[in-house]
């Protein structure tokens, strides 16, 4: 009878031997090369693919992005979908609005399945006076409106994570030093003149408060990475909205290495909520086949942490953490379906 019990509970789990027979999507990473390396070995994986672009200078221009995006949507109709997003230039000018709704449309007509928004509003951007332009700007809100009315979600990467404020000695994993020492410009610690963490978090809040029928992913965890508490009243307060885990996965490892139940409860509880997603970003410079076995190694570790009680090493952190073995029916939400139920063009491909 014990044995019984225990392959009805092991049957409940996932293996890393079921790493690519299970259908899978990563819902947040950048590709901006049509090479096809990468996407081969996504289907290897048995992975799908949400291809992001994004008003980011160290990226090609967001023109380019998204006729890379859209060849690649098209040349792999069965893999790849993608997001697009808009200029902020030409704010101050007449009919920025008007163009930038007109922009949006053709992107959506297109074939893009969301838009993005990114943290250049609120951290970078600025209009002609000199003042930074926040996400909560009323001129913004005829942009949102008019995009959930054509009733696809807002991706935003608002802020960034509260490391951001801290100086790299006391951040929390290796990820995030490694970011801010090489992109100094958006290591707020080094530019207390600029919003805080709390600033950016509120604009964010109140953009959502005024569109509260707008599908939203918080993408990164909501910039809320630090504490599964915080996201947890994050997606009670705003029921619309949704989070995905890109490249704050070393975040969730870190808390689970000080509270594993506390981590493992939250995924479970809003299993509807969350989006499996890297962040990977491939350019036209990268060796391409290095590049797509390396996302094989991120893949497949991050699936060893989701489904496996393993103990193991990961790259942010130099402790040895152990696997949360959520069950197959959370790992499926949070690896597809929510994806499908957010984007419902992967139900189709």
């Amino acid at each position: 009878m014990a044995a019984d019990i225990h392959e009805k509970n092991k049957s409940d789990f996932y293996t890393l031997e079921d790493y690519e027979k299970v259908s899978k999507i990563d819902a947040h990473l950048h590709v901006n090369t049509e090479g096809k390396q990468l996407l081969h070995q996504a289907e290897k994986d048995n992975f799908k693919l949400l291809t992001i672009n994004v008003d980011y200078s160290d990226f090609p221009s967001i023109e380019i992005q998204n006729e890379v995006a859209s060849n690649l949507s098209k040349k792999y109709p069965k893999q790849l979908a993608y997001v697009a997003t808009f200029h902020m230039d030409g704010w101050d000018e007449p009919g920025w609005t008007e163009k930038t709704i007109e922009f949006i449309d053709k992107r959506i007509d297109e074939g893009a399945v969301a838009i993005k928004v990114w943290k250049n509003i609120g951290m970078d951007f600025r209009d002609k006076s000199g003042k930074l332009v926040m996400i909560d700007d009323p001129r913004l809100d005829a942009v949102f409106n008019h995009i959930k009315k054509r009733n696809i979600p807002v991706i935003g990467h608002l802020g960034e994570p509260r490391n951001c404020w801290l100086p790299l000695e006391e951040m929390t994993v290796d990820y995030d030093r490694e970011y801010f020492t090489h992109h100094s410009q958006y290591h707020m610690y080094l530019h207390p003149e600029l919003p805080s963490y709390e600033d950016q978090m509120n604009a964010r809040d109140n953009m959502l408060a005024k569109h509260k029928d707008m599908i939203f992913v918080g993408a990164h965890l909501a910039s809320l990475e630090w504490s599964v508490k915080k996201i947890s009243e994050f997606l009670i307060r705003f029921p619309g909205s949704y989070v995905d885990a890109a490249a704050r996965i070393g975040q969730l490892q870190y808390q689970s290495l000080k509270d594993r139940e506390l981590v493992r409860n939250f995924l479970i509880k809003f299993q509807d909520r969350v989006l499996y997603a890297t962040d990977i970003m491939q350019m036209n410079n990268e060796n391409a086949e290095v590049f797509a076995n390396e996302s094989h190694k991120l893949w497949l570790n991050d699936w060893r942490y989701f489904c496996t009680d393993d103990e193991f090493k990961v790259p942010d952190l130099k402790e040895t953490i152990k696997g949360l073995q959520l069950p197959k029916s959370v790992i499926d939400k949070i690896y597809r379906r929510n994806a499908e139920k957010v984007f419902p063009k992967f139900k189709s491909m």
